[in-house]
């Protein structure tokens, strides 16, 4: 099987942050994703360009296009946001993001009515109907094919350090998992979902690809849903690594530390270097120590087995990325990552919130949809 990679401007970025529909007073999930599209589709048009539909009624997703810099990214982001506010107020709706919803049951929530999404439920039956998450994904361009998996494979370096920062899902069903992120561990459950595997080759990639379609595993090369996936239609590598973030401003962090890592992996590519790899079984426990002790994770850096505080390296990587940055036009949104190791990433806020008022979860949702209005994380 052949699968051409339509070869992007180098560095070209874009983002997709799902977000959760909520009832203004008692702060649970609500169906009413079909409504708010509705809304906001233009006239004689079969949907809104970047406000779009997921597999839940509870779920809406604002994209942005494909954007120069971050800071157009979020600007993109940000006028979608407006305008599901101006319908959703009406409705006593709100809005948020975070991995998961701190208590709603999963039982409860409705699919949206389109065939792909009821295959996947018919497929995956218990687990699919518990996909009660959300997360942020961010694409990069890439300039030629054969860049895409040595980026794939140095990102897997540095996932460990994204899902820790985005970590937002420590409640699942009214409890405390104990976990930074529990849609990590969730998202995984389905087929084809999980880390990707490490191809040297893209002739390898593509006898996967024919091997799944021969098998009936998948209909169409989206349904492989790694948390690290080429997406040859758009002449990207796609992080997904990411839980929902709740505020625009760390949307833009971490499209802008995803932007310079893709970036500077590119142009170490075009000096000649092999980028580091680390053995499967090492990027394997990075997930699960980031999605179990997210800020506060020791992670593996190496084949040697060396290890590392994963904020302690987040600061020597914000440092090296720097001058990246700067020529990316990214680095005022590269610095927020800072701004989320000080004042704690949202798994840390929500338990902190949920501390401050005797274990309330709804004040915790209520948290999430103020950090939502407001655009900035709350310490």
């Amino acid at each position: 099987m052949r699968i051409d990679f339509q070869a992007s401007r180098r560095s070209t970025v874009g983002a997709e942050w799902e977000l959760a529909l909520v009832d203004r007073r008692s702060g649970e999930l609500r169906s009413v994703a079909e409504e708010l599209l509705a809304a906001v589709r233009p006239e004689r048009a079969a949907e809104h360009p970047r406000i779009k539909q997921e597999l839940l009624l509870n779920t809406i997703e604002v994209v942005s296009g494909v954007c120069r810099t971050v800071g157009e990214v979020k600007h993109d982001l940000s006028e979608a946001l407006d305008e599901v506010h101006r319908v959703a107020d009406p409705l006593g709706v709100e809005l948020f993001s975070a991995g998961s919803h701190p208590f709603s049951s999963w039982y409860r929530q409705k699919v949206t009515d389109k065939e792909r999404y009821a295959k996947l439920i018919d497929r995956t039956q218990w687990w699919g109907r518990q996909m009660l998450i959300y997360g942020v994904h961010v694409h990069v361009g890439l300039d030629h094919r054969d860049k895409v998996l040595p980026v794939l494979d140095g990102l897997l370096r540095y996932a460990p350090h994204l899902q820790a920062l985005s970590a937002s899902s420590p409640y699942w069903s009214g409890e405390d998992t104990g976990y930074a992120s529990n849609r990590a561990l969730m998202f995984q459950q389905l087929p084809t979902a999980g880390l990707p595997f490490q191809f040297r080759e893209w002739a390898e990639l593509e006898g996967y690809v024919e091997d799944m379609f021969t098998t009936g595993v998948i209909d169409h090369f989206s349904e492989i849903r790694w948390d690290i996936r080429p997406a040859p239609h758009f002449g990207t590598i796609e992080m997904r690594v990411c839980d929902g973030l709740p505020t625009l401003q760390e949307v833009g962090a971490i499209s802008a530390l995803t932007q310079c890592l893709v970036d500077d992996f590119s142009a170490r590519l075009d000096k000649g270097e092999t980028l580091p790899v680390l053995p499967p079984w090492h990027v394997q426990e990075n997930k699960w120590r980031a999605a179990r002790y997210g800020l506060d994770a020791i992670v593996i850096l190496d084949a040697a087995g060396r290890e590392r505080l994963v904020t302690e390296d987040l600061a020597e990587l914000l440092d090296r990325l720097e001058p990246v940055a700067k020529r990316l036009d990214c680095a005022r949104e590269l610095r927020d990552v800072e701004n989320i190791l000080r004042v704690g990433a949202s798994y840390q806020r929500q338990r902190a919130v949920a501390k401050q008022y005797n274990g309330s979860l709804k004040a915790v949702v209520a948290a999430l949809v103020t950090e939502m209005r407001d655009g900035v994380p709350h310490a």
